[in-house]
């Protein structure tokens, strides 16, 4: 390789070559969103998480970072930000692997392997530890609720854009804090 830069292309370009719907961020490089499925016959079968990568000048001496940006229930998997404790990112990255890896080996060994002794979903964490069963139906749930294809594509923004405008046309409504904030999700 003769650059950092080269190989960041190079490794995008695998990675859109295979399997991996990959939405750009701008025009760069630098950021993009690769569509990822659960592993086939695993309790995230059917399940489609769009997952951030920022890569850094340093790519690929440095780890990408990565996160899930529609939510996902897993121990080692942060609920809020997305945010994924996985050694081979965070700490043991070698400049050998590349980002086909992560979407073909890391990920889907981390979604079928969860180490609950290093969570990051506490929650997640305590409830497989305690009770599998409840645990595996409570992913199952949540892929049902927040993993569909539909959920990451992109006519989702296009209906966000909708329904704010329907609620700006909606005068003479003054409900104070309650139309400002939203709905909780349950």
């Amino acid at each position: 390789m003769s650059s950092p830069s080269k190989r960041r292309e190079m490794d995008l370009m695998k990675l859109m070559m295979s399997d991996y719907k990959v939405d750009m961020i701008n025009d760069g490089m630098q950021e993009f969103f690769v569509h990822f499925h659960g592993p086939k016959d695993s309790i995230y079968q059917g399940g489609v998480w769009k997952v951030r990568v920022e890569l850094t000048e340093a790519y690929p001496y440095k780890s990408p970072s990565i996160g899930f940006t529609n939510k996902i229930y897993h121990p080692n998997v942060d609920e809020m930000s997305g945010s994924v404790c996985l050694d081979v990112i965070n700490q043991t990255w070698s400049p050998m692997f590349d980002l086909v890896n992560i979407f073909e080996v890391f990920l889907p060994q981390l979604l079928l392997y969860p180490n609950p002794s290093d969570p990051l979903n506490g929650e997640a964490a305590s409830l497989m530890m305690r009770d599998k069963n409840a645990y595996e139906n409570k992913v199952k749930e949540y892929c049902e609720r927040y993993a569909k294809p539909e959920d990451i594509s992109p006519e989702e923004e296009e209906e966000e854009e909708e329904s704010d405008e329907e609620l700006s046309d909606a005068e003479g409504y003054d409900s104070g804090d309650e139309a400002i904030m939203g709905h909780a999700d349950p």
